[in-house]
């Protein structure tokens, strides 16, 4: 499969990616592509736009301040960025439990001014954290501290809130409130669901006053969401791999839903990912909980319909008596994939060239470029702290 990446990008002027959030959540603009036609709307209509029948799925992960800091007696300044935990747990629930010791992979700056096995300390708000870079080829940094704190306290102290490259600053206080969801639940994620962050508790009264049920998901975002595809063929990139949790109701709801509309992203991603792990159940009831970036396009013949994928779920989940599902995804949406739990999708504009655009053309065709003109001619912000859209296929 040949698939051009120069044909999924598209002119982002600097100014237009929005530097900083609103200052109320929900007063952004809200561009609706209503199969084939364009209106103008601001956030707070959402309720209003949204069918009877439609059941909303948020993904309340929890952005952690990922970014930590330690200062060599040299003053070197070295960078260590958490990715995924490693032990005592590869889970990232139970990683952020941790108490005394973890091992994370990470991404590290100034990594060369750093010998294998030096350790190196830092003091944070009354917690002394020391860091020992364990693994350079795999990024393995191993941490230590003596207070009673969980990791999750921890980095809580020590840690700088991960803001998008793209946004070229320093995080502020206030980007420890406004680069989270106000539903985010479960510490895991190196940045945030963005399509989330428009929510207010008025929207959500909307929502209820119009009986629009809403759900809850888990898929930890890696920092792989921002990396660039920098392939010209885009059907090559490898794609990052994120942790996803899952509950017994998530599925009942799913079966129950007439019409899903996933709240961004990562959400959509979690909830097609669930359809091809009840596709491998199907083909093996041992099947594990991992989709890889293939598997949508690996399978021929006829596919099971969306109730039939997901009660394999159920029934895998009845037969080891779990209310509570992890796995892991990689999956990759890209144009020629066939959506097969997803009906509409709310999420912010994303950068050219990436593959949260070439998710949106997937979703979109070719009417993708048609929204994205659009809403660089009405002045939208764009990017994690910009606009937001509301996307009904044709």
């Amino acid at each position: 499969m040949t698939l051009n990446i120069n044909d999924y990008t598209y002119a982002l002027p600097p100014e237009r990616i929005a530097t900083y959030p609103l200052e109320k959540r929900d007063q952004s603009k809200l561009l609706v592509y209503d199969r084939g036609t364009i209106r103008h709307e601001t956030f707070p209509s959402i309720a209003a736009l949204l069918p009877d029948n439609a059941m909303l799925f948020f993904n309340n992960t929890k952005v952690i301040p990922a970014r930590l800091h330690f200062h060599k007696d040299t003053g070197a300044i070295i960078e260590v960025f958490l990715l995924h935990p490693v032990l005592p747990s590869s889970l990232v629930m139970e990683a952020m439990q941790a108490h005394g010791t973890c091992t994370w992979k990470c991404t590290i700056g100034n990594v060369k001014r750093w010998r294998d096995d030096q350790p190196l300390s830092n003091t944070f708000q009354g917690v002394a954290l020391e860091a020992t870079l364990r693994n350079r080829e795999e990024g393995l940094v191993e941490f230590h501290w003596t207070t009673d704190h969980s990791f999750a306290e921890v980095v809580s102290l020590a840690g700088e809130t991960p803001l998008p490259p793209y946004l070229h600053r320093k995080p502020e206080q206030n980007d420890r409130e406004r680069y989270q969801t106000i539903y985010s639940q479960h510490d895991g994620a190196v940045a945030a669901p963005t399509a989330g962050l428009h929510f207010t508790p008025e929207v959500f009264d909307a929502l209820k006053q119009r009986n629009i049920p809403h759900d809850f998901v888990t898929l930890h975002v890696s920092a792989g969401t921002f990396q660039p595809v920098k392939v010209e063929n885009a059907a090559e990139h490898l794609m990052h791999n994120e942790q996803v949790v899952i509950h017994r109701e998530n599925i009942a709801n799913l079966l129950a839903g007439k019409y899903i509309v996933p709240v961004g992203t990562t959400s959509m991603r979690t909830l097609e990912s669930l359809y091809w792990f009840g596709v491998k159940l199907l083909a093996n009831r041992e099947a594990p909980f991992s989709i890889t970036q293939h598997d949508p396009y690996t399978h021929a013949g006829n596919l099971p319909a969306r109730h039939e994928a997901l009660q394999a779920v159920a029934r895998h989940m009845d037969d080891r008596d779990l209310d509570v599902l992890t796995g892991e995804t990689s999956i990759y949406i890209m144009p020629g994939y066939t959506f097969r739990v997803c009906d509409a999708l709310i999420t912010n504009f994303h950068q050219p060239g990436s593959t949260l655009i070439l998710l949106v053309a997937a979703f979109l065709g070719e009417d993708w470029r048609t929204v994205y003109d659009e809403a660089l001619r009405g002045d939208y912000r764009f990017l994690s702290y910009g606009d937001s859209s509301f996307l009904i296929p044709r």
